[in-house]
């Protein structure tokens, strides 16, 4: 009897002590929010505010953006550094946040107004030229509306 009482103890410690790391671990490192997409002619702009939450500076990140209408159909992508990438580009000190618009170029006129954009970061270089695994470390979220 006493040895099942040991084990529910032991297996509740460690269920409780992965709960309580399990907010550490959710938590992302650079955090990107997507304002909405602002077209005008053939060219979308999508801003991109960043924080970043990591102990050391971010030296560059490459992301990606597509550009969907209403109907879930691509409309137009491009990729780009969104931080550093370039020797003149100092990059994203810890704790610091950033705006980048997001340029992306349509082969046709943008006339839908309900457009939505996807973004998805696919490089992460911190301080020292380590790499950080993007799809764990970083969050991609819609802005809040006001």
């Amino acid at each position: 009897m006493a040895r099942n009482g040991m084990r529910f103890n032991m297996r509740f410690s460690i269920a409780f002590g992965a709960l309580l790391l399990c907010p550490f671990l959710a938590s992302a490192q650079l955090a990107v929010t997507v304002s909405p997409v602002k077209a005008t002619g053939q060219k979308a702009i999508v801003p991109l505010a960043m924080k970043n939450g990591f102990a050391e500076r971010i030296e560059s990140a490459r992301a990606v953006c597509f550009i969907f209408d209403a109907q879930g159909k691509m409309l137009g992508q491009a990729s780009r550094w969104i931080i550093g990438g370039t020797a003149d580009n100092a990059g994203l000190a810890p704790g610091a946040t950033n705006v980048f618009n997001f340029v992306v170029n349509a082969a046709k006129p943008l006339v839908a107004t309900n457009l939505t954009a996807k973004v998805t970061l696919s490089r992460l270089v911190l301080q020292g030229g380590k790499l950080a695994d993007p799809q764990k470390a970083v969050t991609v979220n819609p802005a809040v509306p006001k």
